[in-house]
């Protein structure tokens, strides 16, 4: 059986659990703060990141886009790429957008630990405009409609699901949901499906010191 080694609020893992989910794929979830001394990610993943896809014969996959892009190679019964390029490059880039905002408030998150006198206000409001432009444009190439690529659900809606999601739980005095009317429809849509709710992100302790 597959094993995937997650950390609860990770929008990354996320973006696996739900196509794993998605593709009807059996795995053994594994969860983990990759910050602390007794995770198990190194012995998987030489670049101590999350999430990392463990195989039946006990090689690994990591980086949650290649990890994407694994199961779509091996598991093509249930695609969540569109079939034309141009909805596939649609989705490819709404993921690429997601996860930079999700990168620009992980640096913006821990910049906001230092100390008063060691954090760079310049830094915070860079990664700040990250994040609202990087919304601005999601919310724009997403519009009304009910899935964020085409007609049919996909990888887009899986990095715009999640990405919400995890500002919502990570961020919550955000206001998006005012801002952008049209993304807080489609998450309230999204978070119906089976594999949005056995994936809701949660805070975790990180027990050492990360910086």
């Amino acid at each position: 059986m597959l094993k995937l080694i997650s950390a609860t609020p990770s929008p990354y893992a996320r973006k696996v659990r739900i196509a794993l989910a998605e593709k009807g794929l059996l795995f053994e979830l594994i969860t983990e703060v990759p910050w602390d001394s007794t995770t198990s990610t190194p012995k998987h993943n030489p670049l101590e990141k999350l999430p990392v896809l463990i195989l039946e014969d006990g090689s690994s996959v990591y980086e949650s886009n290649f990890i994407l892009q694994y199961l779509e190679w091996k598991y093509p019964e249930t695609p969540l790429l569109p079939v034309d390029v141009d909805g596939k490059i649609a989705a490819r880039r709404l993921e690429v957008l997601c996860d930079g905002i999700c990168d620009a408030f992980v640096l913006m998150f821990f910049e906001r630990q230092r100390s008063e006198a060691a954090k760079s206000p310049e830094w915070i409001a860079r990664q700040r405009r990250k994040i609202d432009g990087g919304m601005r444009e999601m919310a724009r190439l997403v519009g009304d409609r009910t899935f964020a690529v085409g007609r049919e659900f996909s990888l887009g809606d899986i990095a715009v699901g999640t990405v919400i999601g995890y500002l919502a739980v990570r961020w919550p005095e955000y206001d998006w949901q005012s801002q952008y009317p049209n993304l807080a429809a489609f998450s309230a849509r999204i978070e119906q499906r089976p594999s949005f709710k056995g994936s809701v992100p949660v805070p975790q302790k990180i027990s050492d010191k990360v910086m």
